[in-house]
């Protein structure tokens, strides 16, 4: 699309990504992040923000206040921007902003914080199980704020926020393009990209992120290292390398396993953003390059759409 908007005579854009897991430097096979010759022409941003050592968390507020920051500038140059990515949660906090809920308050945050994680995992999971469901049980601030909210409101953050999506409206100024392929389809191409991340290193750069020290608790848990982990900290600590061929094969059968089941989660987010009233749902094969125009009319079309009397 890039490609297509530049041969047209258009500004290059620049390609944003929207991965809560590519923002950790060292992390680039098992996150398809885009190799140096498929950037080549065109500047990537939000890549590479952070170490996956860092004990801070990065949070969506902190992925949406770095893109709506880049956004302004790049509007201010007249530069268009491609949005890429494959973090929901990311691409709607972009659309529609966040659930802001009542402000923070502090007393009552050192009240919960003195409860120890152990029980503040249990309140949560009794108030609010679907909120439980998603926030780890390490990630303490995600947890105190849903607690806070509830104490605050009376209501849990899982119903505050639904009710919010409800009535959120998306931001003017961009379409949302939407790439859902056909379900048979997919196996095998979780199969072979697999089978690809595992032939281009996967399980060295596994070894040499390991070999600086052990991950934060959020890139530890990025579907293809999680897995890996166990093996290569074993090979690393016994001094034998590489890991045993079984332990490297157990783990590939469980990362196929596991994208499967994180494919439908994410066909569940797609089809949520399609509903976006300034959406586009592309074919599941890329165009070819005589129809590519028409599909590009159909995303810029729906962009002026949602900013009348602007291009």
């Amino acid at each position: 699309m890039a490609q297509h908007i530049v041969r047209a005579g258009g500004p290059a854009p620049v390609i944003l990504a929207a991965d809560a897991f590519q923002i950790y430097r060292g992390m680039d096979i098992g996150t398809a992040k885009p190799p140096p010759d498929e950037r080549a022409g065109f500047a990537h941003d939000l890549i590479d923000l952070v170490s996956p050592h860092d004990p801070t968390p990065f949070t969506v507020e902190d992925w949406l206040a770095r893109a709506d920051a880049r956004l302004a500038e790049l509007r201010a140059a007249g530069t268009p921007a491609i949005v890429v990515g494959g973090t929901g949660l990311y691409v709607q906090a972009l659309l529609y902003g966040l659930f802001a809920g009542p402000p923070a308050d502090p007393a009552l945050r050192a009240e919960l914080h003195a409860l120890g994680p152990e029980a503040l995992r249990a309140r949560l999971l009794a108030i609010d199980p679907e909120a439980a469901a998603r926030i780890h049980p390490a990630d303490l601030r995600r947890t105190v704020r849903a607690l806070e909210v509830h104490t605050l409101t009376g209501y849990p953050i899982t119903a505050l926020q639904q009710q919010w999506a409800r009535d959120a409206r998306p931001r003017p100024g961009l379409a949302v393009c939407v790439l859902n392929p056909p379900k048979e389809t997919l196996s095998p191409r979780i199969n072979a990209r697999v089978k690809a991340m595992f032939a281009a290193g996967l399980v060295d750069e596994v070894a040499a992120l390991l070999r600086v020290g052990p991950l934060a608790t959020q890139p530890a848990e990025a579907l293809g290292y999680k897995q890996l982990i166990p093996a290569v900290s074993a090979a690393l600590a016994a001094n034998r390398w590489p890991p045993r061929p079984g332990e490297v094969d157990d783990a590939r059968e469980q990362i196929k396993i596991l994208t499967r089941r994180f494919a439908k989660n994410q066909r569940t987010w797609l089809n949520r953003l399609g509903s976006t009233p300034v959406s586009v749902t592309l074919p599941p094969e890329p165009p070819a390059p005589d129809t590519l125009p028409a599909h590009l009319l159909a995303v810029c079309a729906a962009c002026q759409a949602s900013t009348p009397g602007q291009a």
